[in-house]
């Protein structure tokens, strides 16, 4: 099957596929024109709307080697505007002109729109070696015995992370939202594993709505 007769369900099965069970999706949405149309998609503008410049370089470019590897045209929005641009607020109308300039006629979105933290005490434990031969012991000899007998690991606090990510697929022509799914990762250990859990979980659920319709 050659790429121009791809609509919009293949478009959206081109993220990562690698495991991470500490990413779960929460809701998605198909937008009803997304549902009936067979427009296709070529190329698609990927921004992670971020302040974090490592995370959003390492996420989009997972999102674009996945595009890529499908056939699809992806330019990542650090190859186009500069570091601070989401920061500045830039006029909505100048990006715009220049996805279109680009040739772009998806825009994948992914922001942080909530992060949450609690704090969990983790009781220590206690070890006990039984010993049957005391029974004639009186408290000095038990005491003497029992005290080295047992030992103990001290409580501790951990603190747990969750955060919340919006991602939307938008047509660029009619620039109405077509595709959205809202997830949340569970402490994740490094910007890495987050991004392998996180478009796996994403391209998951993008397989399932798809099925659907």
């Amino acid at each position: 099957m050659k790429k121009s007769t791809w609509a919009l369900p293949l478009l959206l099965t081109i993220l990562i596929s690698s495991c991470g069970p500490s990413h779960q999706v929460t809701s998605s949405w198909v937008s009803p024109e997304a549902k009936a149309s067979a427009k296709t998609y070529n190329t698609i503008f990927i921004a992670v709307l971020s302040q974090n410049q490592s995370a959003k370089n390492i996420i989009e470019e997972d999102l674009a080697k996945a595009a890529r590897a499908r056939g699809y045209k992806a330019i990542k929005s650090s190859e186009v505007f500069a570091p601070n641009f989401t920061k500045d607020q830039a006029d909505k109308a100048v990006i715009l002109a220049k996805v279109r300039e680009l040739g772009c006629d998806a825009i994948l979105t992914s922001a942080l729109i909530d992060k949450t933290s609690e704090t969990r005490y983790n009781p220590g434990t206690v070890a006990y070696s039984p010993y049957m031969g005391y029974g004639g012991y009186g408290f000095g000899g038990y005491y003497g015995y029992m005290y080295p007998a047992m030992y103990s690991t001290p409580g501790y606090y951990t603190t747990e992370k969750t955060y919340f990510i919006e991602t939307n697929l938008f047509d660029v022509a009619s620039e109405k939202m077509i595709y959205s799914v809202q997830s949340k990762a569970y402490d994740p250990s490094t910007i890495t594993a987050f991004s392998r859990d996180y478009c796996e979980a994403i391209t998951q659920q993008f397989t399932k709505d798809l099925r659907a319709h």
